[in-house]
């Protein structure tokens, strides 16, 4: 175990990591700064781009808590660079621990930990998580051009039904996966030899139950009591709320 976490966390992952996430991070500067200079050749105000990026400089920091969480969850099982890699360039944070855990238990992980990580299961992790999510990058480049196309062409004097697709099925592929790890752990917890026999199944379902009604109230706050800061860490502060009511039922269950 130790022999494998040292190669995970060695200097040379270190290294080729650290070389593609500095590349990113300069494309991002390259695009701020001819963002910048576009908005003032168009008569921008100054002052007011200046406010945007600190606003928006300030807001980004929020969710970035939630990202940092995913890496520190990650990183006990597969190492540092791996998942700060994959949630600083391509990554999400509910797809990659998502899909880490899953590929865990396809490869007969008794748990996604480093006790158990062996270098084999260690490939065939990062390579579904690697292969899941490339498709987003392929389609944009082969479609997103005809896409928006037909997204913005207007039918009748309103605008085609394509318009709304990319919203209805993110939040059907949400809806499926949710319930598809519910309904998972409603059937560890029923199949158990009485209701209350394994202690352990009862807390996922209370821990979803608490991120789902925090989730709510975020929801709540900005949409009854417009409150658009809070959206910003929404998710975020649910999985710190989730975290926390976990290790309680943990103690008391």
């Amino acid at each position: 175990m130790n022999n494998i976490m040292n190669q995970l966390n060695s200097p040379s992952v270190y290294l080729v990591v650290g070389i593609v996430i500095l590349f990113v991070a300069c494309v991002c500067i390259l695009f701020m700064v001819r963002a910048y200079k576009a908005g003032l050749a168009i008569g921008m105000d100054k002052h007011k781009l200046k406010q945007a990026i600190t606003s928006s400089a300030t807001f980004s920091v929020l969710p970035s808590i939630g990202i940092l969480l995913g890496v520190i969850a990650l990183s006990g099982a597969l190492g540092i660079p791996l998942p700060w890699l994959r949630l600083s360039v391509v990554g999400a944070l509910h797809y990659e621990t998502q899909v880490a855990q899953a590929a865990s238990e396809a490869v007969g992980l008794e748990s996604l930990s480093a006790s158990h990580m062996t270098a084999q299961a260690f490939t065939t992790i990062a390579l579904v998580m690697s292969v899941c999510i490339i498709w987003g990058m392929v389609f944009a480049v082969l479609f997103t051009k005809k896409y928006t196309t037909k997204k913005e062409k207007k039918e009748d004097g309103k605008k085609s039904s394509l318009a709304g697709f990319g919203d209805k099925a993110m939040n059907a592929m949400f809806v499926g996966l949710v319930s598809a790890y519910i309904g998972s752990y409603l059937g560890s917890f029923i199949s158990g030899e009485g209701m209350f026999s394994f202690k352990g199944d009862i807390i996922p379902i209370l821990v979803a139950i608490v991120s789902a009604v925090t989730m709510a109230f975020f929801i709540y706050l900005k949409e009854k009591k417009h409150q658009d800061w809070v959206d910003s860490f929404s998710i975020a502060g649910s999985m710190l709320v989730a975290m926390a009511s976990a290790i309680i039922f943990g103690m008391v269950i």
